[in-house]
């Protein structure tokens, strides 16, 4: 059983002040795998010690010389792929193919925060004025267990691109994932304070990280609701932040796409990352007068993907991350069936033989309305609501009748049509005909799907502030 009993500041992995302890479970067996020490309030102020001490530093630095940090910390994150990958699977139940997939992309977050600072303009001339983008200042880092190294490295990659040290608070339910990738970071040698991780409840680190003066942004991705937390909390010392929260998002398709290909499409789209993607395409909105047709095709779909053991090559889907997530998931399929929902298949309970763990039945509802549950709030488990519409306005009305909008998903064989949806969709990412997520443009939502954008140079430009000077041109005489 591993114990994490350390965090990481100032360059060096340290005792917390915190006492607390949480076990941490293997959600395929419901095994308690390891331990972890929590950090406290104390923890945060001695990380933004180091941090304020290494912002003096790292702030001077040239774009040459950050991108070589960015470079070393990618081949570093590479350096420990077979263990990162093994750790996803064991603490969060990743299938194998997806826990090895994700540790490139994480990687690649440097790399893509490398390309957006070698092109970046950091000095700008409007009129008479210089206008200078500087680092904004302490980054501090709140991440959640679903997505855990691809959220550290591309919040990570942003802050340092721009010249900002970073306070980390990882998701605790992800402790030895985050000890292995703070390892890396360590050993790609960066100056003292740049990077801090330190383990904790939201409640008292993250909540410390919200409120401390010297901490210029907090780059937060999860829930809605402790979204706004965040930004009530920003507010008292008027930092900046960036949220990234939760989703809702409606698939289209139309009657002229390809029902074939798109029905299992939609299936996989919301079901992947064990249907735990804040991105995931819940509501399935398809022609009225081809409903029977979506759901055989949604039915054949679901009931293919293997559920069971991640380390297995042919394992789809996984468990649940916890208890609390199972019963969530569980709480919300009964809600879809008293509402009277339609249940194509799946339905409340364990797949027969898999009883051990937090899996869930991959599970399609038909006959779903607006004003239903399963419609509205974010299930995050393998759940997929069909919905229908007469008119293709009306399937507009239906995708944004969410105070969501995150992303969107249309199937339609009609390109210049499905460019005009995607206008009228209120989402911050529109993928059609199965077009995938480009990690160098910008990313984040709409509505109660959050504040300001992610990766590439939208990014670093969220980690910088804006100054202008005038008469310039006399001071450099």
């Amino acid at each position: 059983m591993k114990r994490i009993d350390r965090i990481y500041i100032n360059g060096q992995f340290i005792r917390p002040n915190g006492t607390e302890e949480m076990d941490l479970v293997n959600p395929s067996t419901k095994e308690v795998i390891g331990r972890v020490v929590l950090g406290n309030e104390e923890d945060v102020r001695h990380a933004v010690t180091a941090a304020k001490e290494a912002y003096r530093t790292l702030s001077q630095t040239t774009v040459k010389e950050r991108a070589v940090m960015l470079q070393r910390l990618h081949d570093a994150v590479l350096a420990r792929k077979d263990e990162l990958a093994a750790a996803n699977i064991d603490e969060y139940g990743a299938p194998r193919q997806a826990a090895i997939w994700r540790i490139p992309l994480a990687a690649n977050n440097f790399l893509d925060a490398k390309e957006a600072l070698e092109s970046f303009e950091f000095v700008r001339y409007i009129g008479k004025a210089k206008v200078v983008l500087e680092p904004v200042g302490i980054v501090g880092i709140i991440t959640p267990w679903n997505a855990s190294y691809s959220q550290i490295t591309g919040k990570l990659a942003a802050a340092i691109a721009a010249g900002c040290p970073a306070i980390i608070k990882p998701s605790e339910m992800s402790a030895i994932q985050t000890q292995i990738l703070t390892e890396c970071f360590h050993e790609a040698g960066l100056p003292a304070g740049v990077i801090n991780v330190v383990n904790g409840l939201g409640a008292t680190v993250g909540a410390e990280m919200t409120r401390h003066p010297d901490i210029a942004l907090i780059s937060f991705t999860g829930s809605t609701r402790t979204g706004k937390e965040i930004y009530r909390g920003a507010a008292e010392t008027m930092k900046r932040v960036t949220l990234e929260l939760g989703g809702k998002s409606p698939t289209l398709i139309l009657d002229d796409a390809d029902f074939a290909e798109a029905v299992p499409a939609a299936v996989k789209s919301c079901f992947g990352n064990n249907g735990q993607s804040c991105v995931a395409g819940t509501r399935l909105l398809v022609p009225e007068h081809r409903l029977e047709e979506v759901k055989r095709l949604a039915k054949q779909a679901a009931e293919s993907m293997k559920v069971g053991d991640p380390l297995n090559d042919d394992t789809v889907l996984g468990p649940i991350v916890s208890e609390r997530q199972y019963e969530h998931v569980q709480r919300l399929i009964r809600f879809g069936i008293e509402e009277g929902a339609e249940l194509v298949t799946g339905g409340e309970g364990h797949p027969e033989g898999l009883e051990t763990g937090y899996f869930v039945q991959p599970t399609v509802f038909a006959g779903v309305t607006e004003a239903m549950r399963i419609a509205q709030e974010e299930i995050f488990g393998p759940v997929l609501s069909i919905m229908t519409y007469r008119t293709e306005d009306e399937a507009v009305e239906i995708a944004n009748n969410t105070p969501y909008g995150l992303a969107a998903y249309i199937s339609s064989s009609d390109a210049e049509k499905a460019g005009r949806l995607a206008s009228q969709i209120k989402a911050g990412v529109i993928l059609i005909n199965g077009a995938g997520f480009e990690m160098k443009a910008p990313f984040g939502g709409f509505k109660q799907s959050g504040i300001g954008r992610e990766y590439g140079v939208f990014g670093l430009e969220e980690c910088l502030e804006t100054k202008t000077v005038t008469g310039w041109e006399s001071a450099v005489k």
